[in-house]
């Protein structure tokens, strides 16, 4: 599913400091002052929860596909290079659709780093290829314990809940996704369609 600026370094130049003319039609300039202005630091990254309040804030579906993309970027980084290499190669064999090869991989990701949310939600969408629900729920619960604004863990579970018909509980799921990035167009046309068939409804 997508999110840095680029730093602006400004370039000045140096001032000259004419000195006293040895003759009146041909003055001398003195050396330049060689002082080198500071530089301007690089602006400090957004955190996350500053990307999800400007999420939050998005006036537009184009604005939040751009902050939603930073944040998948900050989601896919372990902390440990050997977990983020698993979980790359996971992908690929995913891609390949050789399922029970990225699990595996998978499943050494969540030893080395059990409490990473994107691997939990990416071990879901393998196991929902898989046709395994029950797994991919199981595994979406632990990445939202995890990271609870993961909107894509939030979508996937309204996905498997309206494929299982529980519409209400699917509802809530959207719902939720909203609070997050409420410039999901497509989730917006689903809870604009979902609610009228589960009103009144006992959750």
């Amino acid at each position: 599913m997508r999110f840095f600026a680029s730093a602006l370094i400004l370039s000045l130049s140096l001032l000259s400091h004419p000195l006293g003319a040895q003759e009146p039609a041909r003055p001398q300039s003195g050396p330049k002052d060689q002082t080198q202005p500071a530089r301007p630091k690089p602006p400090r990254p957004s955190s996350l929860d500053e990307l999800f309040e400007r999420l939050g804030k998005a006036q537009s579906e184009r604005e939040a596909e751009g902050i939603a993309s930073l944040i998948e970027r900050r989601f896919s980084r372990s902390g440990s290079d050997t977990a983020d290499l698993l979980l790359s190669r996971a992908a690929q064999a995913f891609g390949k659709k050789d399922f029970p090869l990225a699990i595996e991989l998978i499943d050494r990701v969540l030893t080395l780093q059990p409490n990473w949310a994107e691997a939990w939600y990416k071990r879901a969408t393998v196991f929902y290829q898989l046709d395994d629900p029950v797994g991919a729920m199981a595994d979406l619960h632990r990445a939202l314990t995890i990271e609870p604004r993961h909107f894509n863990a939030w979508t996937g579970l309204g996905h498997i809940l309206m494929a299982s018909d529980d519409k209400a509980r699917a509802l809530l799921a959207y719902r939720k996704v909203l609070e997050i990035n409420p410039q999901m167009d497509d989730v917006k046309t689903i809870v604009t369609k979902l609610t009228p068939e589960v009103d009144g409804q006992d959750l």
